[in-house]
């Protein structure tokens, strides 16, 4: 029980990460696969990730649905289930509506990486257009048919954009997914300010492969965690100590 209760309060932080890295707000969600389970993966209850805790983490089958009655949970859980079945080596999924990302949803512009912090976004970043196979929806993705054209389109990429909707990134570890989800809305909006100014330069095919090659548990990459965490922490903090200044 000792590794499933790391795993666990990992998943907490990075909840709280994204929410105060302003990946997600009050929407979004970040899993990670059961580490005992391969066929099971974990994800809050529906919640604000600001307000994720412990206690609302559920255990999910590979058809999204929770293995134990509970509390409601997220309606795009499908959004997990289909790519963590599609793609075994894949260990973390998150899901965000970051503002930034979406103009390159909804143009025929590709959301490519040109800063080196962002190159585990892959070099190709798939749009998915729910109304190609489902016509007219609300844009969430509520069942595993949805779920599974979704992980079809990301195909072997680590993001997939979401038409009008937002993003989905997946990684080798939760650690590599967050630093994806985090630096994939700081590249669109340097992309979108060298837009304005001209003829980009993109990174190369050789550039992203060779930053490939970082594994996944290297020191800079659980660098960034602990400073993102620190972060959330230190902002958690402060929000307790405003509150009882009031």
């Amino acid at each position: 029980m000792g590794n499933i209760q790391r795993i666990i309060d990992d998943l907490v932080d990075a909840n709280h990460i994204l929410a105060n890295e302003d990946v997600v707000d009050a929407y979004g969600h970040v899993s990670v696969r059961h580490p005992e389970k391969p066929d099971r993966f974990l994800l809050s209850r529906s919640r604000s990730p600001e307000l994720v805790e412990a206690k609302d983490i559920l255990e999910f089958d590979m058809n999204g649905e929770p293995v134990a009655p509970g509390p409601t949970p997220y309606l795009e859980r499908f959004i997990h289930a289909g790519i963590y079945a599609a793609r075994p080596e894949i260990n973390a999924v998150i899901h965000s509506h970051a503002d930034v990302v979406l103009p390159f949803t909804i143009t025929d512009m590709p959301l490519r990486p040109v800063i080196h912090v962002s190159s585990d976004m892959g070099a190709v970043a798939p749009v998915w257009d729910i109304s190609d196979k489902f016509g007219d929806t609300n844009l969430l993705v509520v069942n595993m048919e949805q779920g599974r054209d979704l992980a079809q389109c990301l195909a072997n990429n680590n993001t997939v954009l979401m038409r009008g909707h937002g993003f989905s990134v997946a990684g080798r570890s939760l650690v590599e997914t967050v630093k994806i989800a985090v630096y994939l809305p700081r590249n669109a909006r340097i992309l979108l300010e060298a837009l304005r100014l001209g003829q980009v330069k993109y990174l190369t095919e050789g550039e992203i492969n060779i930053r490939r090659e970082v594994k996944p548990d290297a020191p800079q990459m659980t660098r960034a965690w602990d400073y993102w965490k620190a972060r959330a922490d230190a902002s958690s903090h402060s929000h307790a100590t405003s509150g009882n200044k009031k």
